[in-house]
């Protein structure tokens, strides 16, 4: 389970996304919205993402986007959950799954 996700949602954010950073703890994810599509150029350390429809339902899972790298979602993707790569097991997400994200107080 993911327990903290960081919200990209204003064109900057997006740009920005994790760009030095040197990790992500395990857990914690960013939401990049809209996102058809990322780049890992100047990255640290590789990601697995997750794109999502606009209904937040799964249609790609990439593992292991090392860095320099580009990943198209695919057809239907209108978000992505990027997290460090390794944590989130194989069995935890499949395309067609939905994924929710909750506010917390």
């Amino acid at each position: 389970m993911i327990e903290t996700v960081e919200l990209a949602y204003r064109l900057h954010e997006r740009m920005w996304g994790l760009l030095g950073r040197r990790g992500l703890p395990a857990g914690h994810a960013m939401h990049l919205m809209p996102c058809a599509g990322i780049h890992t150029l100047c990255m640290l350390f590789p990601l697995d993402v997750v794109f999502l429809d606009p209904e937040m339902r799964v249609v790609r899972i990439v593992r292991g986007v090392a860095p320099f790298r580009t990943v198209v979602g695919g057809e239907g993707a209108h978000s992505a959950l990027e997290m460090a790569t390794g944590w989130l097991q194989e069995e935890a997400l499949q395309v067609g799954d939905a994924v929710q994200l909750v506010a917390y107080a």
